[in-house]
């Protein structure tokens, strides 16, 4: 797998090749079709594979920390993910091939963003379920955090390649407790009770 994402990632889907990669990894042509299906299947699981990157830093020890501690490692993870100068490459050369092969951008967002999406909302409906967060549509709040994580930094990373990394750590805390405020139960029961009153 670290073949096929060195090869994806450094050179674009358009500019890799199976067979480029198989000898890279030491293996045969056939063993990587047996394995992926075709190039597509291979750039799936090379996407997947790393998105696992975040995956891990959003399910960790689900019993440990409090929920701010999780929203603050996922966002940190999800903008240092998104800062690597591969990503960054590789997300400028799948948007001009997108172009000659509308298919892959949904192949990429099927592997990549909307799978870590579906992760973060699951995050969230499990602190709702424990009563930490007050939450009626975990999807749309999911996008709201990443969202927010990302920020304006997100154009400038992809526009310039540069990524100001005490600034990104700033959005990041203040998007997670500005998130809190909205979406903690703490805070829910507390406005709600302030609504009453007036």
């Amino acid at each position: 797998m670290l073949s096929a994402k060195r090869a994806f990632f450094d050179h674009g889907y358009a500019s890799a090749s199976i067979e480029a990669i198989a000898a890279d990894a030491g293996v045969s042509k056939v063993t990587v079709y047996n394995h992926f299906g075709d190039k597509r299947g291979l750039f799936t699981a090379a996407v997947e594979h790393e998105c696992e990157n975040i995956r891990g830093q959003l399910l960790f020890d689900e019993s440990s920390g409090s929920v701010r501690d999780r929203l603050l490692a996922f966002g940190r993870s999800m903008v240092a993910f998104l800062s690597r100068p591969e990503m960054i490459r590789f997300e400028q050369r799948i948007a001009a091939e997108v172009e000659l092969e509308p298919e892959l951008g949904e192949c990429f967002l099927d592997a990549g963003p909307r799978r870590m999406h579906r992760a973060l909302a699951q995050l969230l409906e499990r602190e709702h379920g424990r009563g930490s967060l007050q939450i009626d549509d975990s999807m749309q709040a999911a996008e709201q955090l990443a969202a927010m994580c990302k920020g304006l930094a997100d154009m400038e990373r992809r526009f310039t390649g540069h990524a100001d990394t005490a600034a990104a750590d700033r959005r990041v805390q203040s998007a997670v407790d500005l998130f809190l405020r909205g979406y903690g139960a703490d805070n829910r029961a507390r406005n709600s009770s302030a609504r009453k009153f007036l």
